[in-house]
């Protein structure tokens, strides 16, 4: 699906499918190529779980995060004999891996217990009327 784009909009065209999401301009991209890497690095943290002997199978993500590395910084040359900064804008990408645990099935509710009540209430309950007084 496209990823809509609000705040960086300089450049990027209109297409119609960001309609759906009411962008300023229905601007919006598909990103092929960041979809590739994380598809190359799942693929990878799959690999290595295999790798360790977990079941492939009740494998999920149970933590990603994305953080801005230190750029690469070379320099390109521009015109009247100036040179200009060159950076790339790299990140580090963290995947964990976790298997899913087997569910405890729910015990059988008892008679014994009945609805949960608020400690408001179960104070109110406790509370004891002294003195009657009729109007």
């Amino acid at each position: 699906d496209i990823v809509p784009f609000t705040k960086y909009t300089g450049g990027i065209g209109r297409k119609a499918m960001a309609k759906k999401y009411k962008t300023a301009g229905n601007t919006g991209r598909w990103p092929v190529k960041a979809a590739g890497v994380v598809k190359d690095l799942v693929s990878n943290a799959i690999a290595n779980a295999e790798s360790k002997g977990m079941d492939v199978e009740k494998l999920y993500i149970s933590h990603a995060q994305c953080n801005r590395a230190p750029p690469g910084r070379r320099r390109t040359y521009r015109a009247h004999g100036r040179i200009g900064k060159y950076a790339s804008q790299p990140a580090h990408i963290e995947f964990i891996l976790s298997e899913k645990s087997e569910g405890v099935e729910k015990a059988e509710e008892d008679e014994g217990r009945g609805k949960k009540i608020t400690r408001k209430a179960a104070a109110k309950k406790r509370f004891v009327k002294v003195g009657g007084g009729s109007n």
